[in-house]
């Protein structure tokens, strides 16, 4: 049984979702719900180990919700009131990378037939669409990759990641402060993740390379006085004050997730050590020196300020939290192993 708690992401799960905000513990039901997490919960839930019947139905509520956010050409809506109706166009914005994420996770890793048969007819329609951004294209060939690893020959997988190929960065691209934009974002760690993951998968020595090399970069710029010291909600350019607040946990979730990639492709105790200082910012090892989850309720705080927290405990820290528990744990059962 997983060593995460899921009370607080059975809070928010309702029979058609996840609401996506929380005041306090309780759900934002007038703020709704949206593809975004409900993606990252159902890699989440995936991924859980021998999952309870309650975490099981939730899996087939978030693979029913990405279903239905779907359009025939592939793309997705991304915001839902609760009630059923979608508020946006579809696109293929970041929201339908991590879509794709999430039925490729639900295809290799689900032990309900039902649910990874829906994640694999999700990824096949999914796949018909590409996306200008580089995180959404990275989001999506982490799916594709996940594809592929219960169908090696899926050639729509496989020619996603040659698309994608050409919208990642390389090293070629970085700025004079080593990274290839002018400022850090959010989820910065994907990019590098997706690098590593196509690299391998297509044999590009090369992305692969800077795929390490700029995750190695990012885990250094991050790093203050021997813990992690994340981009705040702003963003970072270079010169930019450390500390900086408004720090989020998806910033160290998708940081765990890269690590947990680097392991498996190079075996390095180098990505081993960043997983383990992921988890620890959770656990209070961090700017603040407070804990960011919070084991009463299973749930986990929107923000690090200076001295304090948001207390609100919303969708995307929960499975921030969540995830990066789920990928220590799984990491500590390979080493002992």
């Amino acid at each position: 049984m997983d060593a995460a708690r899921y009370d607080h992401l059975a809070r928010l799960t309702t029979d058609t979702g996840l609401y996506e905000h929380a005041l306090g513990t309780e759900p934002r039901i007038e703020h709704g719900m949206c593809v975004d997490d409900v993606a990252r919960a159902l890699v989440v839930t995936c991924r859980a180990v021998d999952p309870t019947p309650d975490l099981a139905a939730m899996s087939r509520t978030y693979l029913a919700f990405l279903l239905r956010a779907q359009h025939v050409d592939g793309r997705m809506h991304n915001r839902h009131d609760g009630t059923g109706r979608w508020l946006d166009d579809p696109s293929s914005d970041d929201h339908w990378g991590r879509a794709l994420w999430a039925f490729g996770v639900a295809a290799s890793r689900s032990p309900d037939a039902q649910v990874a048969a829906g994640g694999q007819a999700g990824a096949a329609r999914a796949l018909l669409a590409r996306s200008p951004h580089p995180r959404a294209m990275a989001y999506a060939a982490l799916g594709a990759v996940q594809l592929l690893r219960v169908t090696p020959d899926d050639f729509s997988a496989r020619r996603l990641l040659h698309d994608a190929r050409p919208i990642l960065p390389t090293l070629s691209a970085a700025t004079t402060w080593g990274w290839p934009y002018d400022r850090l974002t959010y989820a910065n760690a994907v990019l590098p993740e997706a690098m590593i993951a196509v690299g391998r998968a297509l044999r590009d020595a090369d992305l692969r390379h800077d795929g390490l090399t700029l995750l190695g970069w990012l885990e250094e710029e991050q790093t203050l006085d021997g813990h992690l010291s994340v981009v705040p909600s702003a963003g970072r350019a270079p010169g930019d004050r450390r500390p900086s607040f408004d720090q989020q946990p998806i910033e160290v979730a998708a940081l765990a997730e890269a690590a947990r990639t680097a392991f498996a492709d190079t075996g390095d105790g180098r990505w081993a050590m960043l997983l383990a200082h992921c988890e620890a910012w959770f656990e209070g090892d961090n700017d603040a020196n407070l804990p960011i989850r919070d084991l009463a309720t299973g749930g986990a705080c929107d923000g690090l300020e200076d001295g304090s927290l948001n207390q609100n405990q919303g969708a995307e820290s929960t499975l921030a939290w969540l995830a990066t528990s789920q990928l220590a744990r799984e990491l500590a059962t390979v080493a002992a192993s």
